[in-house]
């Protein structure tokens, strides 16, 4: 694999480093399901900067987890505490958390213009910007989490990719979409048209029953409110009432679908809870919410590992 110095999307990856992590992150995910799993201390007397300035629970604690079972050490970072509540600026925390010796930073930040300020830092290793308000942001380890439960073993070019539906119940700006390459359509209500699609390589769909007959699996993903202004929705329960997936729905199409979810979600809203925890039969949908999470550590050790795996 190509050398990377950070990780702040997968747009620029070519098809054989992207094919490399997932090998790479296959391999870890094993050993995680063995007894008593323990792994070699690769990362031992590196120290990774979790620089988080947004609440997350499955992202922290993955990027932890990741990190110590490869031997590294973690610092934590809460933006309401530190000197950033004092006005020092992004540019300046990375700049003192260098002196200090971190060997990588992780970054979580509501801006995207955050990526090019850490990305500048020789350091910087797996940038996660997000924001409602620029183009859509990349989440390149949460893209890279579907690999086991979407085609496992597909790569990343060919014909072997599922036919993948995206759920998206308002404007993509909203949503946090997949960089991946598989053949995509995405299901948005019709009011929220992304004027950006066509540039995505994604089809449309306006009704979710047309999208479940085309597809094998469906990625739901959150309607992020907290991010939205403006009045696309009338209201929740007309957006669970044409959008959200439902045993009803489904049944009525007929269709066996693998389930997937970034997380978290919104019960009885984009899922129901039926769909959301069904792991095996019966039923027309099997969940794999839970598999992404286990695969999301696996994902993050494997980026760890590639990025960090030299001699300190």
């Amino acid at each position: 694999m190509a050398d990377m110095n950070h990780l702040t999307g997968l747009s620029g990856l070519s098809a054989d480093s992207i094919t490399g992590l997932l090998d790479t992150a296959a391999g870890f995910k094993q050993t995680l399901r063995s007894p008593n799993a323990s792994f070699s201390p690769t990362l031992k007397n590196r120290r990774i900067a979790l620089v988080f300035f947004e609440n997350s629970t499955r992202t922290r604690f993955s990027f932890e987890i990741a990190a110590r079972n490869l031997g590294a050490g973690t610092l934590g970072f809460s933006a309401a505490s530190s000197s950033v509540s004092k006005g020092e600026t992004l540019s300046d925390t990375i700049k003192n958390l260098e002196a200090m010796q971190v060997d990588a930073f992780v970054l979580r930040h509501p801006h995207r213009a955050a990526q090019n300020s850490s990305a500048a830092s020789p350091r910087n290793l797996s940038s996660t910007p997000e924001t409602a308000q620029t183009s859509i942001p990349p989440r390149p380890c949460s893209t890279c989490s579907l690999f086991g439960s979407t085609s496992a073993h597909s790569k990343a070019e060919g014909h072997h990719h599922r036919r993948c539906a995206s759920q998206q119940g308002c404007p993509l700006k909203h949503l946090r979409p997949a960089e991946g390459r598989c053949r995509s359509r995405a299901l948005r209500p019709g009011n929220t048209d992304p004027p950006d699609a066509e540039k995505l390589g994604v089809r449309l769909f306006t009704d979710l029953d047309h999208a479940i007959a085309w597809a094998d699996t469906a990625i739901v993903l959150r309607l992020q409110l907290e991010r939205a202004s403006g009045t696309y929705l009338p209201s929740l329960e007309e957006y669970s009432r044409h959008y959200g997936l439902t045993d009803e729905r489904l049944e009525r199409t007929g269709k066996h679908l693998l389930v997937l979810h970034p997380g978290p979600i919104n019960r009885e809203i984009e899922i129901s809870n039926h769909v959301a925890d069904r792991i095996q039969p019966p039923g027309y949908s099997k969940s794999m919410l839970l598999e992404q999470v286990t695969n999301g550590i696996a994902i993050r050790m494997a980026v760890l590992e590639t990025l960090l795996g030299g001699t300190p």
